[in-house]
């Protein structure tokens, strides 16, 4: 009686990598830089550890560690000294990230930059758009601020911009501006799938982004559906989007699995700050093993991810 012997195929590294079906590479990586206003800052974030906030002056030191790790891409949060109700400074020329676009661009051209398109780090209310007088965001008024915002980043020299607001009709509108301003060939990632998600905590601490009243699950998605982001997908690629996203990753492998299967675009995945936060702790409480960190990412691709957005980039990159 034979039977399947799968063992055959696991007798040694060699013939394990042999028939290795998913594989990381240091160019699927994107880092996340939090920018802050200041001169001779690298701080360390407490809920991050390992990343920090650095001021425009410093951002070379993470842009040398990027290069001697391999990763290319990095993705920019800005934190502005000031905030108001309309989150002026992020569309403001000289703001904190239009600042570090120019300045990573000047010291190295060939980093590939990403500029996180929101206004919850900007407002003095920490939601991602104008609100009216009941605190509700005002889709459609949020649109122009976010087109003001686009613009100003690809003036300032970003490679691709990344909408993270979730605002109805936002890829629309930003391709439209983008394009009006003699910017076609700029590139959009959309947040296309990003759900209302406990798993934001230690970002927020990050970005001192968190709303000052109430939640976002009247503009994010609401964890228990799974269809309605197959139909947030397609409305941004209708609309424009170059690349797809879902956020976060882990916890939603199933909706990257369905959209790597149901669209024929780039999809990248945003292995946020809770995800991190948790491997990390488990690791250097001696709870697990630090492999256990490549093994979360190597499922996100298993899972259809052509890139993943990762606060472990540098650290993984390091030892691929």
């Amino acid at each position: 009686m034979s039977f399947y012997r799968g063992r055959r195929l696991r007798s040694n590294a060699v013939i394990r990598n042999l028939i290795k079906e998913t594989t990381l590479h240091k160019e699927d990586l994107i880092y996340p830089v939090f920018v802050v206003e200041g001169t001779g800052i690298r701080n360390e974030i407490s809920s991050l550890p390992g990343n920090y906030h650095y001021s425009c002056d410093r951002l070379h030191e993470v842009v040398d560690e990027m290069n001697a790790a391999g990763v290319k891409a990095c993705l920019l949060f800005g934190i502005p000294d000031h905030k108001d109700e309309v989150g002026s400074e992020a569309y403001h020329d000289h703001g904190v990230v239009q600042n570090a676009i120019r300045t990573i661009k000047a010291y190295c051209p060939d980093m590939y930059v990403i500029g996180d398109v929101c206004m919850c780090e900007y407002t003095s209310h920490g939601h991602c758009g104008i609100l009216d007088e009941c605190g509700y965001v005002k889709n459609d008024e949020t649109l122009k601020y976010l087109q003001k915002i686009a613009v100003s980043y690809a003036k300032a020299g970003i490679d691709m911009i990344a909408p993270s607001d979730m605002m109805d009709g936002h890829i629309q509108a930003l391709r439209s501006a983008l394009d009006e301003a003699g910017y076609e060939t700029l590139p959009i990632m959309g947040y296309s799938a990003k759900y209302a998600s406990a798993y934001y905590g230690p970002f927020r601490e990050a970005a001192h982004s968190a709303p000052s009243f109430g939640d976002r699950k009247t503009y994010q998605m609401d964890y228990h559906n799974g269809k309605e982001a197959m139909r947030e997908i397609a409305a941004d690629i209708e609309e424009g989007a170059d690349i797809i996203m879902v956020k976060p990753a882990m916890a939603y492998l199933d909706v990257i699995k369905e959209a790597s299967e149901t669209f024929n675009m780039p999809l990248c995945a945003y292995q946020v700050s809770g995800e991190f936060a948790m491997l990390k702790m488990a690791v250097t409480n001696g709870l697990m093993n630090p492999s256990v960190i490549e093994e979360s990412l190597i499922a996100i691709k298993r899972a259809g991810a052509d890139m993943i957005i990762t606060y472990f980039a540098l650290e993984v990159a390091r030892g691929l």
